[in-house]
């Protein structure tokens, strides 16, 4: 492609060099840079790109895509085209569409987008419209996905370049659908700039991520960026049980389906039933009423499931194929995951790592369980701390027992994580209405799982929360696989070989 095909839509600052040069890929990593390639210089949170751009252009680079010349850096001293633009994510956005051929308008693309829920919605989703007969692509924070393709996922939202070239291949492939998960810092950061989204699904919003953004609000404003980019004829499906949701909802310009359950909305729940085995209700719809029968657990998952009806009914899917495709999921990776102790007592494994989504959890599982609830879980390092404290709250005043533990702790010192962890914990632990007999504190999360799973008697019930799917711990700048479904199952078959 040439390079002046590959810049349509961009608005150019300064150019010079050859636009007719021929362009064979699109890097912003200089160590990936190839004879023919065009390397985008972009400001990281560790490194800067244009920083790299002489190594980019001694690896062969045909042409660079820059903000900045520095004196280093003077598109006269440099001998292959140089185009400087105002901000290299929005322009690498715009590049990637070009070069893959602007898949996003050969599919129908539904992103989904909320502190919570995005995973098991985005399951369901995709479930309805592959039940009623529909090729569809998958992305998001567990795999990408389509047909019996999957690959392993990086980022929930991938950079922008793979996010289009995974739509490119799902197009090739015959996928009319793509569900994708739209994580605020995919938002913030451009990497979905430019897609067409045909709906545009809120779940929710509670503190999280605010080591990336400056507060609630500036949270809230990078959610609602995927909702500002739709048409006239773009659906809007928002939960508007949810105060962001609500606001959200009076923002949108084009069709919109509200759900919810506490309060009126175009998609409704009522008459829910819970139980351990899962969840029936009827729901109210423009389309008329739907009874759902589902494996999924828990009030929030009502939320998710209403969600994705509002996605069906997007997609002009009928209601009892929306009904067939919720039933036919029964759990989703590392959410709600049941884990058979064969030993009388139950053993939960969970994504929850906001305060939020801990405290839905835990109440959840207060209706199930006979006896005890306890908690394990930690708290990511260099993620936001606000939510330490809250989350040691929560889990005080919704367990008998909790266990807190290291869960990702990078380059954070664990034992300083725990503490904060536990500065919430002691004040809970004041509370005179607390639940909670007591808590210990395990460095070591394998040893923690071990523990708790010593410590559980038949009707009590463990929940191993904040990891999830993960089948890793971060460590410093390492990456070492460890999974909470492995070290539990572990323990369960020590805890037998010593009885």
């Amino acid at each position: 492609m040439k390079l002046s095909d590959l810049i349509k839509g961009i608005e150019i600052k300064k150019a010079a060099g050859n636009m007719g040069v021929e362009i064979h890929g699109v890097v912003y990593d200089s160590r990936h840079v190839t004879p023919g390639t065009l390397f985008v210089a972009i400001r990281g949170f560790k490194t800067d790109g244009h920083r790299y751009i002489r190594d980019a252009v001694s690896r062969g680079a045909s042409a660079l895509l820059i903000e900045e010349e520095t004196n280093g850096n003077k598109i006269s001293s440099i001998p292959i085209p140089v185009l400087t633009v105002s901000d290299s994510r929005e322009a690498i956005a715009r590049v990637a569409i070009n070069y893959y051929g602007d898949p996003s308008r050969k599919l129908k693309l539904i992103g989904v987008t909320g502190t919570n829920g995005k995973t098991t919605t985005t399951y369901l989703i995709r479930a309805i419209l592959e039940g009623a007969g529909h090729k569809t692509g998958l992305i998001g924070t567990v795999s990408y996905a389509y047909g019996d393709k999957i690959f392993p996922s990086v980022h929930t939202t991938p950079e922008a370049m793979e996010f289009q070239g995974l739509l490119r291949e799902m197009a090739d492939n015959q996928c009319r659908f793509v569900v994708t998960e739209v994580s605020s810092h995919a938002l913030a950061l451009k990497r979905v700039y430019g897609t067409e989204f045909s709906a545009a699904l809120f779940t929710n919003l509670t503190q999280d991520h605010l080591d990336f953004h400056a507060g609630m609000e500036d949270y809230f404003q990078a959610k609602a960026l995927l909702f500002s980019g739709l048409t006239l004829r773009d659906r809007a499906i928002i939960n508007s049980d949810d105060p962001y949701g609500r606001r959200l909802a009076g923002m949108a310009k084009g069709p919109l389906y509200t759900y919810g359950i506490d309060r009126e909305a175009d998609i409704h729940a009522k008459d829910i039933h819970f139980s351990m085995d899962g969840l029936e209700f009827d729901v109210m719809t423009p389309a008329g009423r739907i009874l759902i029968r589902s494996g999924l657990v828990g009030i929030y998952n009502v939320y998710n499931i209403l969600g994705a009806i509002g996605a069906g009914l997007s997609c002009d899917i009928p209601l009892e194929k929306i009904a067939s495709g919720i039933a036919s999921v029964s759990s989703v990776p590392g959410r709600f995951e049941k884990i058979n102790s064969g030993m009388g007592f139950g053993v939960v494994v969970d994504y929850a790592h906001t305060e939020d989504a801990l405290r839905l959890l835990l109440k959840a599982a207060a209706g199930f369980v006979e006896r005890k609830i306890i908690t394990l879980f930690g708290c990511g390092g260099d993620r936001d701390r606000g939510k330490r404290p809250l989350m040691g709250k929560a889990a005080i005043e919704l367990s008998d027992y909790v266990i807190v533990t290291s869960d990702n702790p990078r380059t954070e010192n664990p034992q300083r994580i725990m503490s904060e962890i536990e500065a919430g914990v002691r004040e809970a632990m004041r509370a005179p209405a607390r639940r909670a007999s007591g808590y210990k504190l395990i460095l070591d999360r394998g040893a923690a799982i071990e523990e708790a799973i010593q410590m559980a008697k038949e009707g009590d019930l463990v929940v191993v929360a904040g990891k999830g799917h993960e089948c890793y711990q971060i460590i410093g700048n390492k990456k070492l696989h460890f999974d909470d479904r492995e070290e539990i199952k572990k323990a369960l078959m020590q805890r037998k070989e010593k009885c």
